[in-house]
């Protein structure tokens, strides 16, 4: 432990002395008349990837370009060095004689990460490397600290999406991520042009959020001494514009919902909305598989897609399924056979789905949907006809009034659209928001207020309309195939690393649960600090399990596998108040998803981003029907007569895949 120690305060010692040698070369530089931050613009004529893709246009030809510097090897009088620019990267070759002496010294003197400009002449070398004779070397920007370790990158996801910035650098696939991003929205706007959607805006600081179940983020505005709230969805504001006479509208922005992280969900995530009148949910459906179809085919080339290495086919004609029925094929329960609040609850009760006193029949066949088929729901599907207890905006079916005319669409098993034949009777409106208001009373935090300029706006009158919402990172998430919602998200929404900021009433809860504060990052970040949990015990109260008297040796304690792992997602188990699912990196190319019954002691949220040890050497263990792939290690006590658990947490400094000895 002492020799580790030493390495590492050596390292620490090393990475000072070289940040501290970068700051001096800026400084002899400035001194020199050279300083680099004074320079405005460079004149750049091409890209990378132009000189790669067109080389018989561009050889022996002057071209400029400019890029960060990502590797360099000095090899007396001729050099080289690789830069990478927003499209790709090209070999340098950097000679004293073409350049001169002096500017020859100051470039053997640059710096990995260093941005710089080149003027030169486009050539192949006798390896056949497409290349870049330089006539001139320009350092436009030092950097002034140390780019990840080029054969290793940067690995560790926390960190990766803390510095977005670096992880763009190092790693080619992730800018690629956010380019098809940008294509897919640029795809999307284009179609909807095409079909004479009209872009608009509406406000993200709202009196009343409506248009979704969910929890707002509350704020107050000083100048009107009012509080609001920020916007949950973008719905009631987009049918106003309906009311208005203009027909077909969209809007692309952010949403805010005050609710936990996971794989899929961010607390502010991009959402479409889109109103067409004179149409109902059939024509969004229409809408929805062309315009998949179409996104595909624009940013990939295929609408035959592979996420996480299973096929989903956009090409065919997408499955179209009532809640009912979808419920009859896969939990083996008709509803429409069940009449009555009683069997529906007696079912549930047969067949273990949790319910609580306030569900109503409707309520209890949205349980057995997502209990029973969302899982199944692979290739494309429209999930029609939904009970009218769960669809406050939506058109009750003329047929059958406790269904409402509404789809959901599914891939990959997961909600990617929602969408109805919006309800345009006001008065009908009016006692969905009485009922919502109801709900509001009994504790349901997600439930919608009466909105009367929007019951106003009704009231005018709203032409029949067909409406539908998008989950775009969720979109973008299958196209590029991306793990997690944090992948898609060029700065997804973190835990502050100083446990000074951001102090509430709340925080204040998350620690007596027992969860170790975050480490803090002091000076130019590289010594990492770890505090010791704020609540304080009576340690006269504490117990602990007695040691093993039995002696195990050391072979067979070795032959457990103990691994750092990072926590990148974090949800609760359904129909479990105690598990908690874990998606983990452990240093490997794969994720691993650990199981623990911990919920009682800590919230998902306050588990994502941080380093835990595991034994991952286990043997997969089944829990509520899903494989769990080691155990995380806490350490357990009874205090007062009570059990205390706390999850073993590190430095986030050390990296996932670390074996512990």
């Amino acid at each position: 432990m002492a020799g580790e120690n030493q390495n590492q305060k050596k390292a620490q010692e090393d990475l000072n002395h070289v940040l501290q040698a970068r700051r001096d070369k800026l400084a002899e530089l400035q001194e020199a008349g050279k300083d680099p931050f004074q320079i405005t613009k460079y004149d750049v004529t091409v890209h990378s990837v132009d000189i790669k893709n067109h080389y018989e246009e561009y050889q022996g030809k002057e071209v400029s370009l400019a890029g960060r510097m990502m590797f360099k090897r000095v090899m007396g009088k001729a050099s080289f060095c690789n830069v990478q620019d927003r499209e790709g990267s090209i070999q340098i070759y950097v000679a004293r004689d073409s350049i001169g002496e002096e500017p020859y010294k100051d470039f053997k003197k640059m710096d990995i990460g260093d941005i710089v400009g080149i003027k030169g002449t486009v050539f192949t070398t006798k390896t056949g490397e497409i290349s870049v004779h330089a006539e001139s070397v320009t350092l436009l920007s030092k950097s002034l600290q140390v780019l990840p370790e080029k054969f290793h990158g940067l690995t560790d996801t926390d960190t990766r999406y803390r510095q977005r910035y670096v992880d763009l650098i190092m790693n080619a696939d992730v800018k690629d991520t956010f380019i098809k991003r940008s294509r897919i929205l640029a795809a999307i706007r284009k179609y909807l042009g095409e079909h004479d959607f009209m872009e608009v805006e509406t406000p993200m600081l709202v009196s009343n959020a409506g248009g979704a179940a969910a929890r707002p983020f509350e704020t107050h505005f000083n100048a009107l001494d009012e509080d609001f709230k920020l916007r949950i969805s973008l719905e009631l504001y987009l049918k106003r514009l309906i009311v208005g006479g203009l027909e077909r509208v969209y809007e692309i922005g952010r949403v805010f919902r005050n609710e936990g992280l996971d794989t899929r969900h961010n607390p502010e995530f991009t959402l479409m909305e889109l109103y067409q009148a004179y149409t109902d949910y059939h024509g969004m459906m229409d809408l929805t598989e062309d315009l998949y179809r179409y996104v595909a085919q624009e940013v990939l080339g295929t609408t035959t897609i592979v996420y996480n290495g299973v096929e989903m086919d956009l090409g065919k004609p997408f499955a179209r399924m009532t809640m009912v029925d979808a419920v009859k094929k896969y939990a083996g329960v008709d509803f429409n056979e069940i009449h009555t609040l009683e069997e529906a609850r007696n079912i549930a009760r047969e067949k273990h789905v949790e319910f609580e006193e306030r569900h109503k029949k409707g309520d209890i066949l949205n349980l057995f949907f997502e209990e029973f088929v969302e899982e199944h729901l692979i290739q494309p599907t429209f999930i029609m006809d939904h009970p009218v207890e769960i669809s406050p905006l939506t058109k009750k079916k003329p047929e059958n009034p406790e269904y409402v005319e509404r789809f959901e669409f599914f891939m990959n098993g997961w909600e990617m659209a929602n969408a109805y034949s919006e309800l345009n009777d006001p008065i009908d409106q009016r006692e969905r928001f009485k009922a919502q208001e109801e709900l509001l009373a009994q504790g349901d935090e997600e439930a919608n207020h009466t909105d009367e300029d929007f019951l106003n706006a009704l009231e005018v009158g709203m032409p029949p309309t067909g409406g539908i919402g998008f989950g775009i990172d969720r979109m973008c998430m299958l196209l590029t195939d991306s793990a997690a919602i944090r992948d898609v998200l060029l700065f997804p929404t973190m835990k502050s690393l100083d446990p000074k900021k951001g102090a509430s009433a709340s925080d204040a809860k998350t620690e007596s649960k027992g969860e170790t504060a975050e480490a803090a990052v002091s000076g130019q970040a590289e010594t990492v600090n770890v505090s010791v949990p704020s609540v304080q015990l009576d340690l006269s109260k504490v117990k602990v399990e007695p040691l093993f008297e039995d002696m195990v040796d050391f072979e067979t304690f070795s032959k457990s596998d103990f691994r750092v792992v990072k926590v990148e997602a974090c949800e609760a188990v359904p129909k479990s108040k105690k598990l908690l699912k874990f998606t983990l990196n452990d240093g490997s190319d794969r994720k691993r998803t650990i199981l623990s019954g911990i919920h009682e002691y800590y919230e998902p949220e306050q588990l994502v981003g941080k380093t835990c040890v595991a034994i991952t050497n286990l043997p997969p263990r089944k829990m509520m029907g899903i494989d769990s792939e080691g155990m995380l290690i806490s350490a357990v006590y009874e205090c007062d007569g009570r059990e205390g658990l706390n999850l073993l947490m590190l430095d986030d400094g050390i990296p996932a895949g670390a074996k512990l000895y």
